[in-house]
């Protein structure tokens, strides 16, 4: 046999092993999953990392929520920032050695959906745990930052965390001026005299007062489920935190005069009560324990698994080519028609 054959058989032989050993992880975690994870699983396993070890039994969960918040997937393949999220917590609720969460929060915001799932997920892990999640907010906490760590049994913020914008936005371009001047002319043919609302290609002297008012409707009723929110979390903390004997900050009767769209800072927020304690992120850590009733923790995030079946999912993967425009500045992909508990001024 040639040199040739032998290193073909080789390699053929590699490939095998490779295949043989991807094959059986895949078969025990598919083993794994039926035995101790929920029947939803839309992105990859998740494992647990010891972040900060304090020689404890007890463990504190890190979860960070960091950017801006979207039902975008995390994976190109559909994982979302929420599913991560609910994912952690879902571990975090299955360990009886975690005693309670931290909501790492450093975003200006983003969906409303997306961040309405964030909130409703963090207000069912409290329920039905009874752990309590200490929100800590980073550099920036606003808008969508600050409805997720609304429902949070207690919120640390630095004096100078840039949070508040409490408002919704939604915002669409018209380019129908720029189409006239090159001769292009849109035809639209809809069912119904409202189908075209928002459209990009629309006199703007043709939107309706009827289509403005209907806007800014869904605008409003946004808005209120935002306050809403915010009075009905902050309501549930204080009580749990009373039932404890633990002082919280209540919201001042003049909290709603400060919800018009202006960024506060941490101390303004925890002046009108949308903050219980001023501090950094050892605050946070101190306050987690004292809530949870325990002398120490290890401190563990949850992180993707790296296996085999992840890196054949990085080769497979094709590349995308994307064509770059510099504007001077950075643009916030932001999608038209979309709601948003955003702060526009805060993206870079």
């Amino acid at each position: 046999m040639g040199r040739g054959w032998k290193v073909a058989v080789l390699v053929l032989a590699i490939l095998l092993g490779i295949s043989l050993l991807w094959n059986m992880q895949n078969m025990f975690d598919g083993m794994m999953t039926e035995a101790f994870v929920p029947a939803r699983r839309v992105g990859p396993m998740l494992e647990e990392a010891i972040v900060e070890y304090n020689h404890s039994a007890n463990k504190i969960a890190v979860v960070p929520v960091e950017g801006i918040i979207s039902s975008d997937g995390l994976d190109g393949r559909g994982y979302s920032l929420v599913e991560y999220i609910r994912d952690q917590l879902e571990l975090a609720q299955k360990d009886s050695d975690v005693k309670a969460v931290i909501l790492k929060v450093n975003s200006p915001g983003g969906e409303v959906l997306a961040s309405d799932d964030i909130y409703r997920a963090i207000e069912d892990f409290q329920r039905i745990t009874g752990k309590p999640v200490v929100a800590s907010m980073s550099s920036v906490a606003a808008s969508g930052g600050y409805y997720v760590s609304a429902p949070c049994r207690w919120i640390v913020a630095n004096e100078l965390t840039i949070t508040g914008s409490i408002g919704v936005i939604m915002t669409t371009v018209n380019f129908r001026g720029l189409l006239d001047k090159v001769g292009v002319r849109p035809d639209v043919y809809k069912s119904g005299k409202f189908k075209d609302m928002l459209s990009w290609t629309k006199r703007p002297e043709d939107v309706t007062d009827e289509e403005r008012a209907m806007v800014q409707k869904m605008v409003d009723e946004t808005y209120d489920k935002f306050k809403e929110v915010i009075e009905d979390g902050r309501k549930a903390a204080n009580e749990f935190n009373e039932k404890r004997q633990e002082k919280g900050r209540k919201l001042s009767g003049s909290w709603v005069d400060y919800a018009d769209g202006r960024v506060l800072s941490g101390k303004e927020a925890y002046e009108i009560g949308m903050v219980d304690e001023l501090g950094g992120w050892q605050t946070a850590v101190r306050r987690a324990r004292k809530l949870a009733k325990i002398e120490n923790a290890n401190l563990v995030q949850y992180h993707q698994r790296v296996d085999l079946s992840s890196l054949f999912r990085l080769f497979g993967r094709s590349e995308e080519t994307k064509v770059k425009v510099d504007l001077g500045f950075d643009v916030p992909k932001l999608k038209g028609g979309y709601l948003y508990f955003l702060s526009p001024s805060l993206i870079h």
